[in-house]
């Protein structure tokens, strides 16, 4: 008689995911589940000492929301390599709420979106645009060439952005130099900035890369028009009244 082997009852796997998997269930809580913020006394030490702080990179920063690193849709800005929370707040209010006229103003930038269609553009409301090596800012609208369906597989970047808009309340301080230094050094042709504590928009165009800042600054006003950049060297006139709180 010919001997058969024992069977084995096989235990059950217990090993634990691999890949994607592992790295999804690593990250149970993501950065942005939670509003915390990093006490800046420590990030000024950590600027100043011998040991500087280490720059994240955009295709790091992809990897880390790929992962589920980073929560999906949390208003988190990759500005100088660094993450940092999207300040929507009104003025003396909680950093980490939206102030009523910062949505209100991002609304009437969304309405915007059937006059770009009609020039070839189209606006991104609260998207970020790439400009590598470590910089994926989120501005509160981003006029950009083409259809919504062109950026299925990448964010705009610098070539294909015309405008950047930031609606600015306690952020101004922070859209006024930080902001505006990346994307001048980026090269968008036009930076507007919705100015809520002055009633005013402030329209930035002649990049100077690598100064930092635009070459002209005009000042506008309710009951002007805010000349928005499109394809073509063209201009949508707007009244600025319609963008305003």
């Amino acid at each position: 008689m010919e001997a058969t082997a024992p069977r084995v009852n096989a235990a059950p796997c217990t090993a634990p995911p691999v890949g994607r998997a592992a790295e999804r269930e690593m990250c149970s809580e993501p950065i942005g589940a939670e509003k915390r913020r990093v006490d800046p006394a420590v990030l000024r030490r950590a600027a100043a000492s011998d040991a500087p702080l280490v720059a994240i990179t955009v295709e790091q920063y992809h990897h880390m929301l790929e992962a589920g690193a980073i929560l999906e849709g949390a208003p988190i800005e990759l500005l100088n390599g660094m993450l940092v929370w999207k300040d929507r707040s009104a003025r003396g209010e909680n950093p980490m709420t939206i102030g009523d006229l910062h949505i209100l103003v991002v609304g009437a930038l969304a309405e915007l979106l059937p006059s770009l269609r009609a020039l070839n553009c189209h606006i991104r409301i609260q998207a970020t645009v790439a400009l590598p090596p470590n910089q994926e800012p989120e501005p509160d609208g981003a006029i950009v060439r083409g259809t919504r369906r062109d950026y299925a597989d990448h964010r705009p970047g610098p070539d294909e952005t015309l405008c950047v808009i930031e609606v600015a309340d306690s952020s101004l301080s922070d859209d006024r130099t930080i902001k505006q230094r990346l994307y001048a050094d980026a090269g968008i042709p036009q930076y507007l900035i919705i100015n809520i504590p002055d009633k005013q928009i402030e329209v930035h165009e002649q990049p100077l890369v690598g100064q930092g800042r635009y070459g002209q600054v005009t000042i506008i006003k309710a009951g002007q028009n805010v000349p928005l950049l499109v394809p073509d060297g063209k201009r949508l006139e707007v009244a600025a009244a319609e963008l305003l709180p």
